[in-house]
């Protein structure tokens, strides 16, 4: 099946809309993938929408801002799909889109988490853009599995291990995909793949490089790389009950903001040292689930944005004592595998295949996911 993938993750750069064909097992052929980046005041109200987000206990509510910065949401999706299709006419005859929304809470210890997005008008959209009665369309893909007691995320991992089943024999590997949050999946080729939240990626940095420059992140690493790891910053930080409890585990993206800021010292640092530490912090991170593990990986292949970053992928390899790749030299794609990814979870949907298991997300018994909107039927 042909199936495009929209993703919009925690790092709230833009929409990344990516297409494949596979069966939901396998990996047929990659298509192209864009990314169409969010002007700065979509950025920033989306970050507006986050910090009203905080507080809600009902994920259909919309307080504050959330229901305009809903729409605004949906509109930049429309407009991004509507670009790839209008570069890419070839694939309007897609068979299913996956639509993943953008997190503004994720609270699984409540059974909670809010992606905004109106899956509804986005399908109406999708019928007007693509051939015959249009693609089907499936959203909402976290909420069956927090439901179900998972923690809802990561859903990636399954896609990981189709992708790691096109490297040749079975080893221990590990992929990290490095959003504003980081997560990791560990596959052998021998079971079900072993996958959790790792903390941090790029969210600290960001937030605090844009709080001391006017800059909206550390491009390639390049401030912290001047500055001075403070060990004993990361230390403490790395204190934090979460870095000690074996998978599966998720965060939201602002779960460190207090942590840090009662244990970091942030304000007594100069920008470089600042980022650098918390450069640090990313990759201490992703070492420490390294005990909880069957095996020692051979191989750290890295996905996502802080894919980028220079700094933080020597510190990978420095902290882990891994050989550390980007995703890119094992013929994957950087910026495109979130939303690669959630196409390959849509077509797992329409087949009533798993979308997580028990050693990603702690669900009881593997389990599907996903609202679908079948072809023809958007209402």
């Amino acid at each position: 099946m042909k199936a495009i993938g929209l993703m919009s993750g925690t790092s709230l750069d833009g929409v990344d809309v990516a297409l494949i064909e596979t069966d939901g097992e396998r990996v047929a052929s990659f298509g192209p993938g864009r990314t169409y980046v969010y002007a700065p005041e979509t950025r920033e109200l989306l970050f507006r929408a986050i910090a009203d987000a905080r507080g809600m206990t009902d994920r259909h509510d919309r307080p504050g801002i959330l229901k305009r910065a809903e729409r605004l949401s949906t509109e930049r999706h429309v407009l991004a799909l509507a670009s790839f299709l209008k570069e890419f006419p070839a694939y309007r005859d897609v068979d299913v889109i996956g639509y993943h929304g953008q997190t503004v809470l994720h609270r699984p210890e409540i059974g909670l988490t809010v992606q905004i997005g109106d899956g509804p008008a986005l399908a109406r959209a999708v019928r007007g853009m693509t051939t015959g009665d249009g693609a089907a369309l499936v959203y909402d893909m976290r909420a069956a599995d927090v439901a179900a007691g998972g923690q809802g995320a990561p859903l990636v991992p399954v896609y990981h291990r189709a992708l790691a089943r096109g490297l040749g024999p079975a080893r221990p590997l590990l992929i990290l995909n490095l959003g504003g949050v980081a997560n990791v999946t560990y596959v052998d080729g021998m079971s079900d793949p072993i996958a959790c939240d790792t903390g941090p990626a790029n969210a600290l940095v960001d937030d605090f490089v844009k709080s001391r420059t006017d800059l909206p992140f550390d491009e390639d690493g390049a401030i912290a790389a001047q500055g001075a790891v403070d060990e004993a910053v990361v230390e403490r930080l790395l204190a934090h009950p979460f870095f000690h409890r074996p998978p599966p585990k998720s965060l939201d993206r602002n779960d460190f903001r207090a942590w840090v800021a009662e244990h970091a010292g942030l304000d007594a640092m100069n920008t470089a040292d600042g980022a650098a530490t918390l450069t640090a912090v990313s990759a201490s991170a992703c070492a420490a689930v390294l005990r909880f593990l069957p095996a020692t990986p051979t191989q750290l292949i890295v996905a996502g944005g802080g894919a980028h970053n220079a700094t933080l992928l020597r510190m990978l390899s420095a902290r882990t004592g891994i050989e550390t790749v980007t995703a890119e030299k094992v013929g994957w794609s950087i910026d495109d595998m979130e939303a690669q990814a959630f196409a390959f979870l849509a077509v797992r949907a329409l087949r009533g295949l798993p979308l997580s298991f028990p050693t990603t997300t702690g669900v009881p018994a593997p389990l599907t996911g996903g609202i679908i909107v079948a072809s023809g039927t958007a209402t």
